[in-house]
């Protein structure tokens, strides 16, 4: 398996940073309250790894939003929430009480948006970092386990190495919680390592 040096690794944890700030500050935006954030969990794993370590993120049912990404990597970016931490923010954001049929009639569509802004601003965010263009797909909504929503609709054989990072994050003062978990699904880590490299002597906005 492939593996980052040092400061590659450093240099990929502050990308990050700045693209989960930024996620952050959006969800701050929606919300009207501070939102805090975990440090991020990097690690690259195997495809057997990957499912042990998303399994150990929980087996209940969790609300989740992905979105397929590709570019010089591909991958799937999700924002997955408890159920009743999903309730709370389309509560929060639509204003309709929780537990009516009016909040569920706008359950998905409300949710699929949040979705869609926060990862399209986490992954903008590395693709100009990297001044790269990345292509995203449509955002999806579904329900089920961690481990299974990551491992959904998967017709080709698993690339050797997969990179994993893992936010959570809470809204303390709405009692609502979640994850980002993005998956750079690269066959070879080649691009990815070159463009961290071009990084060096740049500095990180």
């Amino acid at each position: 398996m492939i593996h980052f040096d040092h400061y590659q690794m450093d240099i990929l944890k502050e990308m990050i940073n700045i693209g989960v700030g930024r996620a952050a500050g959006i969800l701050n935006e929606l919300t009207k309250f501070r939102v805090l954030l975990q440090v991020p969990f990097i690690k690259l794993l195997s495809p057997s790894d990957l499912k042990e370590e998303t399994r150990e993120l929980g087996r209940d049912m969790v609300a989740a939003v992905q979105l397929g990404f590709e570019g010089p990597f591909s991958g799937r970016a999700a924002l997955v929430f408890p159920p009743d931490s999903a309730s709370k923010l389309v509560s929060v954001l639509t204003g309709e009480e929780p537990g009516t049929p009016e909040l569920d009639s706008v359950r998905v569509g409300t949710l699929e948006e949040v979705g869609n802004i926060v990862l399209n601003g986490i992954m903008g965010s590395i693709g100009n970092m990297l001044k790269r263009h990345i292509h995203y797909s449509l955002p999806v909504y579904r329900e089920d386990t961690i481990d299974k929503l990551i491992f959904l609709d998967r017709n080709v054989p698993p690339p050797n190495t997969i990179l994993l990072i893992h936010i959570r994050f809470t809204i303390e003062q709405l009692h609502i919680e979640g994850d980002i978990i993005l998956i750079f699904e690269v066959g070879s880590f080649t691009a990815l390592l070159s463009l961290l490299e071009t990084l060096q002597d740049k500095d990180m906005e």
